[in-house]
């Protein structure tokens, strides 16, 4: 692996850790087409698919889970036709239309899943390990070779899913104030997306070796965020039995008018007066893609925010406001943020890493996303760690205030209503870059799936493999007993309060009441609201 990379380099690795970024048309790997007589088959619901065998795990690459969206532009998913024939799933399916792609040829046909199973058809009941890729609710898909399941079946004889579903305005454009029925669910049919996809879990599964009564979801940064949404859904009730998320919270849902504003903005991007709203269901993708381009309503930053929408169907009450949701409250939840998530965001710009003490205050103003005077939050960080260059303090600044604080919410939420939850923080920095990205956002997606070995690979150094065994045991761990305990990592005690009992992942890893409790208490004086909102 080569360790001589620039920043560049390294900001564009991580965000497509982060997003789930991966090509679209995908090859089919060489072994795959070899031994077509010998590759393992299984029949869904729908009909049978064929796989292929990597490292004795049974593979299967874009099998249908929903029909093809594009007909359905804005509304509920359905269950795909059956077919009669053996279906081949060999290659990743299609990735749901996004910006970040707005140059290929965008394909609402996404609703596709991926599967890493060591048997088929023996009774196993293994765990299910079934991830929500990130890049908020905008990019990504289940596809980047970070999330590939191999390793994580061989190591714990558990099956992993991945799933690809609709995004950005195809997955949640309120449009239900504009319309007719066909509009009601469209806020969160990205969402239902998702659901539609544990339900295939739920009556498949057992086909696969694995056992319908344990899954965990797990995910990071907008699959986190999708996840505690999904514990506050009805419709998602008893469909999964563990929850984790790596960097991504949602504490509240974006209100019914805020999201409103936003559609309205897209038409007047797209010059189509609200009575036309119907039209959206027919323009092309690129011009819908085009469109949320245009600056939000709302925010005072950024493109128009996509998130799921408190539309009194399918989502009634937000996800962690007023306190955790007592449907899932029974689930037992791992809530874990890196040190440094916003070296991730942030880091891109290097004059970031270079600023003076008179520069800090203008540039924490608009990154730390909460209404403080940012002059007192360097003071505060001064004192606290007189060794810490203003670089640091923006950095350290930008990740409390921004990316862990809504963590912390949900953490105090399921302490106060005596939901089990652990909480983590990911302290171990590569050594990449001289190691001036610390962990960063998305640092820790390698280390669950033990797969430093990936493009895409952050992780370097001779503590690079300890780490990732650490982690994947953990996630292991959890899906098999809803317990992250095991022999490689000190007693992970619940969080409780006022204790705040956090794991913290490095070499060696501790566990620690309230790290950074000081700067957690400097935030807490202000007002949380979370982006979209």
């Amino acid at each position: 692996m080569n360790t001589k990379l620039d920043r560049r380099s390294f900001l564009k690795d991580s965000m497509a850790v982060a997003g789930g970024l991966a090509v679209v048309g995908f090859k089919i790997p060489a072994f795959a087409t070899t031994l077509v007589a010998d590759s393992p088959i299984a029949a869904t619901r729908y009909g049978k698919v064929r796989g292929y065998v990597d490292n004795g795990i049974n593979v299967f690459k874009g099998i249908r889970y929903g029909a093809d969206t594009s007909r359905r532009r804005f509304m509920p998913p359905l269950p795909p036709e059956p077919w009669s024939d053996v279906r081949d799933a060999l290659a990743y399916g299609s990735a749901a239309p996004q910006p970040s792609r707005s140059n290929d040829k965008p394909n609402e046909d996404c609703l596709f899943l991926n599967l890493w199973t060591p048997a088929l058809r023996d009774g196993g009941k293994r765990p299910v390990m079934f991830y929500i890729h990130g890049g908020a609710y905008n990019n990504g898909s289940g596809s980047s070779a970070l999330y590939d399941g191999v390793r994580l079946c061989k190591r714990g004889d558990v099956v992993v899913v991945t799933v690809n579903h609709r995004l950005n305005a195809f997955g949640y454009l309120y449009l239900a104030r504009f319309g007719g029925p066909e509009f009601a669910d469209s806020g969160n049919v990205g969402q239902l997306d998702l659901i539609l996809a544990l339900q295939w879990v739920r009556d498949n599964i057992v086909e696969f070796g694995g056992d319908p009564n344990r899954v965990m979801v797990f995910g990071q940064s907008g699959g986190g965020a999708k996840i505690a949404t999904l514990m506050a859904m009805p419709v998602a009730k008893d469909l999964f039995h563990r929850a984790a998320t790596m960097s991504g919270q949602q504490v509240t849902a974006s209100g019914p008018l805020n999201a409103t504003l936003r559609t309205r903005a897209v038409l007047d991007a797209l010059k189509l007066p609200p009575e036309r709203a119907a039209e959206l269901r027919t323009i092309p993708a690129v011009r819908l893609l085009e469109a949320i381009n245009v600056r939000d309503p709302v925010l005072p930053f950024g493109s128009v925010s996509f998130a799921p929408v408190l539309d009194e169907r399918s989502l009634t009450r937000h996800p962690f406001y007023p306190d955790a949701p007592p449907q899932s409250a029974h689930i037992p939840m791992i809530i874990g943020n890196t040190h440094d998530e916003t070296r991730a965001f942030l880091g891109g710009d290097a004059t970031n890493f270079s600023l003076t003490w008179e520069q800090v205050a203008e540039r924490l103003a608009p990154n730390l996303r909460v209404d403080i005077q940012p002059e007192v939050v360097i003071a505060e960080y001064r004192k606290l760690y007189p060794h810490y260059s203003p670089s640091d303090v923006f950095f350290a600044a930008t990740t409390a205030g921004r990316s862990w604080r809504a963590a912390v919410i949900e953490a105090e939420e399921r302490a106060k209503s005596g939901s089990p939850a652990h909480a983590y923080q990911l302290d171990w920095a590569t050594p990449r870059d001289g190691g001036k990205f610390g962990a960063p956002h998305a640092s820790d997606i390698q280390l669950v799936f033990d797969n430093i070995d990936k493009p895409g690979a952050t992780a370097l150094g001779p503590q690079a493999q300890q780490m990732a065994d650490q982690m994947s045991e953990t996630f292991i761990a959890f899906a098999r007993r809803g317990n992250p305990n095991h022999k490689l990592i000190p007693r992970w005690e619940m969080y409780t309060l006022p204790r705040r009992q956090t794991m913290v992942f490095n070499v060696p890893s501790h566990l620690e009441n309230d790290p950074r409790g000081a700067e957690r208490r400097l935030f807490a004086k202000v007002p949380y609201v979370q982006p979209g909102t």
